[in-house]
């Protein structure tokens, strides 16, 4: 095991006293998604980098566990809504175990949101009008990459966009991969996440019961 010498950054005293005000039951929205509304347009008030931005975990059958950073495209009362590669790590476990978790980690404002529920794909014609509203790029890059595969070397992935860009130049219509595609997450709880001086932290969670949402205070 390697040792902490007293030139080496040690994480064990690293520590910020967080400073905000309290969050009480009686401020938040009557459900989820209007709340999460409310935090995520702060957010970007406060000039957040990227905002969207979100850790999403999910699992394969056998239960091992898997996380990465994937940008948020819509919420509505219906869910939250991502895009990816269905043949990626993620599409695969989620394949095999719909159930996922997704984490908005906001540090300058000192504030997380964390949602857990169940992934389900997304209709093809949502998935086309999201894919065609992005840039012309960002659309050869979802054939060229087979997400999560060994590839040889980045040489070969940038041949096989080169290739991609000779097919469809600007301005001509890239169709839609057909292993790429959304995932809308339906939460079943949803945690808003305050931090406070001394880790008195607030933690509010909406919890799913039948037809609907109960705000429990969790301790920190």
């Amino acid at each position: 095991m390697i040792g902490v010498t007293h030139q080496d950054l040690d994480p064990a005293l690293m520590r910020k006293q967080y400073r905000s005000e309290v969050v009480t039951e009686e401020s938040l929205a009557d459900d989820p998604m209007r709340q999460f509304a409310r935090w995520f347009q702060q957010a970007a008030n406060a000039h957040v980098f990227e905002p969207n931005a979100m850790v999403v975990s999910t699992a394969s059958a056998e239960g091992r566990p898997s996380s990465r950073t994937v940008l948020l495209k819509q919420f509505d009362d219906r869910g939250f809504v991502f895009y990816t590669n269905y043949g990626s790590r993620k599409g695969r476990e989620l394949a095999e175990n719909p159930y996922i978790s997704l984490l908005f980690p906001w540090h300058p404002i000192s504030r997380q949101v964390i949602v857990t529920g169940k992934a389900t794909r997304t209709g093809r014609d949502e998935t086309a009008a999201y894919f065609r509203s992005r840039p012309h790029g960002s659309q050869l890059g979802a054939w060229a990459s087979a997400q999560s595969r060994v590839i040889a070397s980045r040489a070969e992935l940038d041949r096989r966009y080169a290739e991609l860009e000779e097919r469809y130049p600007e301005g001509e219509q890239v169709p839609v991969p057909p292993e790429w595609g959304g995932y809308r997450v339906v939460p079943d709880a949803v945690e808003f996440w305050q931090g406070h001086e001394n880790r008195l932290h607030d933690r509010l969670r909406y919890a799913r019961e039948a037809d609907q949402w109960k705000l429990q205070r969790l301790c920190p």
